[in-house]
């Protein structure tokens, strides 16, 4: 079959990606590359596809002539059971599944797979209230600063692993797609692509391989173009939908009750599966699984608040009465909400170092040629050309001057730049008019114009109206504020040629003026931050330096460049591209002293900076200070966030004070100050956007600007607005609305346990070594170099290597031929090969693909520890929601859990279920025993009665507890949604009388929202009906999906006269009676752990590579040791199993071997030997046999 005959294929079938791959038997990497032609069918999955071919043919009679004799081929292509395949291969393809469902062994597996380590709140929030979750529906509302992408990245991958979702959508504020982009590649190496709405001018973004994680911004989204090809019938729907900044989807209410909603909210409602809505904004699909990320859900009113949950739940939550009446205890289960106060370490530490907030005064320089003539000359000219505009009404001439006021806070240079751009802009009217291009006439229609886009939204002052991850940037353009701004500096009040002619003078002589301070190298600003600097405490310390304007960015530079800090100056604004801004930030990050190649100095737009993580740096300078509240709080808070190292941050804020302006900024930010103190806390930092929630600092300081006593006015007003009461009711209002925190320290002893045993549960590295080098001859490679640093693959034969070249692009060219199973420091020395990287994932699908055939035939081993024979089978099984076609949630079939078994099947009938990693305590052999002939006769029927019994059996207790877990909240759920109802017929019936008779008074408008109202109390009948059938659908409809036997292994006992003989006298018993005695007579707490029952009381896995666990106290220090125990009839070799092997890689210096030699006589003698990865194993160059003179002479005294 061609790739496009695989594609029809699947659709026919009505299956994911996914799903088609475990009907065929293959990995999800090879389906997708099979049908984009990358690679092309093995000959079993060709078989497997033939089959499938006939099937569906035959389903509806449109089969070729030659379709039985094809499935008589592909019959006679399936490998008999004969037990003559080869043993490393099976092993091979049992451990890289095995690995690929990391999360059945180590619970909290993506945390050794990403780049993080996560910190308790966010442990909390993933692994004990998200993942449990079979649908989750949830508001993650943290402080800002708290590292919601970082739990967001590791809920995916968790749930990646666990196949329980495929594709993701995220959707976050265009200024924060990039920082999206960036973090889950780096920190969870999942390859995301950016979708803007130019994409759908060549195909839909939101269909193929290449659409199943996906980040989009809001706006682009929701605009028509990209929101149809969302609604294509084509589109699989999105099993994740996460929208960041979940506040900023903004829904409303009229004083006359009618609801509001923006579009971003449409598109929410949309997604969420919001019944009620316009056609326009149906979609074909719901999200399954929702998250709502936000660190402000409650911005002070009610129903914006209850907006964010009703997109969770919208027929849960249908009305405000239905939400207020939902018992808090059970919103846990939908939210969670922690403070900065309340997140600590592992220690119990604060994890947010203490903001030192400076404000620093500078004088402006005087003289006919200074700052201060300037200062005063435009402001002079703005507040003429303001008050003018207040007069007449013209909007879009105040936004003009305001931004002359901004720029001239900002630097003179800024300042200069927007004279220059006023200047040519009058100039080129003034030109239209005197040649008649423009008749004068036409001055006043051309300015109402731009009237006309300021009243209707259309022309906005970014900065005043948006935060910085709102506002868009688009590399090689302008920032979003810069295009607005210069848009409105051709905004005039001149309704004459003269008057625009004297608008030009006014303008030619203030930049004349700005030219000349400009030219005199004076700034006192600049001056003043360059003599910080110079200061003890920030000399030679790396420096952040914020602005919000690309000229001041520009004239910085230049002037730490003339400082003698020529190649030590790294910026970024809204023109440079996403792959431009991470290398600055690189440059940045590396040492800049001595032989380092860094920057010392970071210079930023906000727009651009927004998202990016600079908290290895512990200084910050606001060179001009943000008159919008919500982006001054997110200065406040740039360095203030997760990851920062620092005890202490220093903010330094650049004021003239002496200024209009100036007054009222210093007085806002002394204000601040004095709180601080008072409260104890710089909590107030992270609420100052709340506080002024709807307020304009800009007025503030446009009203400033008309005399030095209104300065002081002014500033004294707003000072008044902010109190430290203020602070403390918020805080109290915040918990009367989320509840009181506190889980993070009362949990965290219990985290330290479970993170204890996590260490203990690891599959990395020791798996995955051991695992390549298993690998390494099926897929015909190489490992060359040292598996304990860094090698590289050498392919045995000619294109072996050539599938996985594409994939090394997305490396940094120096790791492109170097690999390593450990975390390297840097990324650009190797490629950190692990489940989930792409290489990984790619050498893996390679080996399983090589290796099916090898254990669909059978290989032999030898159990030492057996006195039978018997197969072991490891298969697959799945727990699914079936389909319901009178349910339109359940119109596809749903993965809910996935896992690998293992099953023992005795000659005698007996099934004895164990662990899969059993198979890693086996040794290979070739030979059969006479007792095996059984197993070997009808070895078939042998398979076909595991299947049976592990659907009859495991799959369908699988299932019937998945049930019974759903069935826990199923009469809580009818008994809300049944309440939900009647209050919306409730609320329906009085709007009804309400609209009604406004409508008989000749509301023409309440004619219209009656009908609406009446429509949908025809409607709440059907709802209700259909969402109380889905709630028990839901759980109906779980049941066992397929059981796939992915191998089969003959077991038979060891005919080794030693083992025989270690069996008969007992030795492992008398070896381990040893060893524990040993441990208990120095105070140690020892627990055997040696048999899947006895570990899983530990916590432990069922085979977690030793025999005891021991707990011993040495001083103040809890000491834990995993202790391997061998025993030993008299002396010789002692053998670590694949297991143990990869164990003792794995925990180093907390893995003891225990050897007990002699057991078979009066007095055994016990030898302990730590760390034998590094002091034996790896003396044996890689063998797992250890010599007794190498443990002798390795021991401990």
């Amino acid at each position: 079959m061609n790739p496009e005959q695989i594609r029809q294929l699947r659709k026919e079938l009505e299956l994911t990606q996914q799903l088609f791959a475990e009907r065929l038997g293959v990995s999800f990497v090879t389906l997708n590359r099979w049908e984009n032609g990358q690679s092309k069918p093995s000959a079993m999955g060709k078989t497997k596809l033939k089959e499938l071919r006939v099937e569906q043919d035959r389903l509806f009679s449109t089969a070729p002539s030659t379709a039985s004799t094809d499935l008589v081929e592909a019959q006679a292509n399936i490998p008999k059971l004969d037990f003559l395949g080869d043993a490393n291969a099976l092993r091979v393809l049992v451990e890289g599944e095995r690995l690929s469902y990391g999360h059945l062994f180590n619970p909290a597996f993506a945390t050794e797979i990403s780049e993080i380590d996560p910190l308790p709140h966010q442990r909390i929030a993933v692994y004990q209230r998200m993942l449990p979750q079979s649908r989750l529906r949830f508001l993650l509302a943290d402080d800002a600063g708290a590292g919601k992408t970082i739990m967001t990245g590791l809920y995916v991958r968790e749930c990646l692993s666990r196949r329980t979702i495929r594709r993701v959508l995220v959707v976050a504020p265009a200024g924060l797609v990039g920082n999206w982009y960036r973090e889950l590649k780096k920190l969870f190496q999942l390859q995301f692509k950016i979708v803007v709405g130019s994409d759908a001018r060549d195909g839909n973004p939101f269909v193929g391989p290449d659409s199943d994680l996906v980040v989009v911004s809001i706006d682009s989204l929701r605009a028509a173009r990209l929101f149809q090809c969302l609604r294509d019938a084509a589109v699989q729907p999105y099993d994740l939908v996460v929208f960041d900044e979940a506040h900023k989807l903004s829904a409303n209410r009229d004083l006359d009750g009618s609801f509001r909603p923006t579009d971003r909210y449409r598109l929410a409602e949309a997604i969420a599966g919001v019944r009620e809505l316009p056609d326009d904004w149906r979609l074909p699909w719901a999200a399954h699984h929702l998250l709502l990320l936000t660190a402000t859900p409650h911005m002070g009113k009610e129903y914006p608040y209850y907006c964010l949950w009703r997109l969770l739940e919208p027929e849960l939550f249908s009305t405000e009465t239905a939400f207020a009446k939902f018992p808090r205890e059970s919103r846990d289960r939908y939210f969670i909400r922690r403070v900065k106060e309340e997140m600590v370490d592992l220690r119990g530490k604060p994890l947010y170092p203490e903001r030192l907030c400076d404000t620093v005064s500078y004088d402006l320089s005087q003289g006919d040629i200074g700052e201060q003539a300037l200062y005063e000359r435009t402001t002079a000219y703005i507040r003429h050309y303001y008050n003018q505009a207040r007069l007449l009404n013209r909007q879009a001439a105040r936004f003009a001057m305001t931004v002359f006021q901004r720029r001239l806070a900002s630097s003179t240079w800024a300042l200069l730049c927007s004279f220059r751009n006023r200047f040519d802009k009058l100039n080129g009217l003034i030109d239209d008019i005197q040649s008649g291009r423009i008749p004068e006439a036409e001055l006043r229609a051309q300015q109402e114009k731009l009237n006309r886009k300021v009243r209707d939204g259309r022309l906005v002052d970014v900065l005043a109206s948006k935060t910085a991850d709102e506002e868009s940037t688009v590399a090689g353009k302008e920032e979003e504020h810069e295009e607005s701004e210069a848009e409105a500096l051709g905004a005039f009040i001149a309704t004459s040629l003269a008057e625009l002619m004297d608008e030009r003078g006014q303008v030619q002589e203030l930049i004349a003026l700005a030219e000349a301070v400009h030219n005199s190298g004076r700034e006192s600003k600049f001056e003043r931050m360059a003599a910080l600097l110079r200061a003890p405490e920030y000399r030679d310390q790396k420096v952040i330096i914020y602005t919000e304007h690309r000229d001041t960015l520009d004239f910085l530079t230049r002037r730490l460049e003339g400082m003698g800090y020529a190649g030590q100056v790294a910026y970024i604004h809204g023109g440079l591209g996403f792959e431009e801004r991470d290398a600055q930030v690189e440059r940045f990050r590396a040492p800049h002293d001595g032989e380092g190649k860094g920057a010392r100095f970071f210079i930023g737009t906000d727009a651009a900076a927004e998202g990016i993580n600079l908290q290895f740096c512990g200084i910050l300078f606001n060179y001009d200070v943000p008159w919008n509240p919500a982006r001054l709080e997110q200065r406040m808070g740039r360095i203030h966030r997760y990851g920062q190292k620092r005890d202490r941050v220093a903010i330094v804020n650049l004021v003239a004070g002496k200024t209009r302006e100036g007054k009222v900024i210093k007085t806002l930010l002394d204000k601040l100050e004095e709180i601080r103190k008072q409260l104890g806390s710089d909590k107030v930092f992270d609420v100052v956007g709340r506080i002024f929630e709807g307020m304009s600092i800009t007025e503030y300081i446009q009203r400033a600007v008309e005399s030095d006593n209104e300065a002081d006015k002014e500033a004294l007003d707003l000072a008044g607005e902010l109190t430290v009461e203020q602070v403390r009711a918020l805080a109290v209002r915040e918990e009367s609305i989320y509840g009181k925190g506190g889980e993070v320290v009362a949990d965290l002893p219990k985290l330290r346990d479970a993170m204890a045993i996590e260490e203990l549960r690891r599959l990395l590295p020791g798996y995955v070594r051991r695992y390549l080098e298993h690998a390494a001859p099926v897929i015909c490679i190489d490992l060359v170099g040292d598996l304990g640093g860094q090698f590289f693959l050498r392919p045995r034969k000619r294109g072996v290597l050539e599938s996985m070249l594409p994939l090394l692009d997305a490396y940094p060219e120096s790791a492109r031929n170097r690999f390593t199973v450990y975390r390297p420091d840097d990324k650009g020395d190797a490629i950190f090969l692990h489940p989930g990287e792409p290489v990984f994932e790619h050498l893996s699908a390679l080996a399983i693909e090589h290796a099916r055939h090898a254990a669909l035939r059978g290989a032999i081993y030898t159990d030492v520890s057996a006195t039978a024979p018997y197969l072991l089978h490891v298969a697959r099984i799945t727990v699914v929601r079936g389909v319901d076609p009178g349910v339109p949630a359940f119109h596809s079939q749903e993965l809910i859990e996935q896992k690998l078994v293992a099953l023992k099947q005795f000659a005698d009938g007996r099934l004895v279920e164990a662990p899969v990693e059993h198979l890693l305590l086996l040794k290979e052999t070739t030979k059969t025993n006479s007792g095996s002939v059984v197993f070997l006769a009808q070895s078939d029927t042998w398979r076909l009665a595991a299947q049976e019994h592990l659907y009859q059996e495991a799959a369908t207790q699988l299932g019937e507890l998945q049930r019974m877990n759903a069935a826990n909240h199923l009469q809580e759920t009818e008994d809300y949604l049944k309440r939900a109802f009647d209050y919306q017929e409730s609320e329906l019936a009085a709007a009804r009388k309400r609209y009604t008779d406004k409508a008989r008074e000749g509301n023409r408008a309440a004619g219209v929202e009656l009908e609406r109202i009446k429509q949908q109390q025809r409607t709440v009948a059907e709802r209700r009906t259909q969402a109380l059938l889905q709630a028990r659908r839901e759980v109906e409809l779980i049941q066992p999906g397929t059981v796939e036997i992915l191998a089969t292994a003959l077991v038979q006992p060891s005919q080794d006269p030693e083992d025989i003989k270690a069996r008969d006298i007992e030795v492992e018993r008398i070896a381990m009676e040893v060893a524990v005695a040993f441990e208990a007579a120095r105070g140690a707490d020892v627990r055997d752990v040696s048999t899947p029952p006895k570990a899983k009381l530990a916590g432990l896995g069922d085979y977690p590579g030793f025999d005891l666990f021991s707990k011993r106290n040495t001083g103040n220090v809890l000491e834990e040791r995993g202790i391997e125990v061998k025993g030993r009839v008299g002396v010789g070799e002692i053998e670590l199993t694949e297991n143990e092997w990869a164990r003792a890689c794995n925990l180093r210096d907390k893995y003891w071997l225990y050897a007990v030699f002699d057991c078979g006589g009066n007095q055994p003698r016990l030898f302990r030997v730590q760390d034998p990865f590094a002091n034996l194993i790896a003396k044996a160059r890689g063998s797992v046999v250890i010599g007794y003179g190498d443990i002798v002479r390795s021991a401990s005294e």
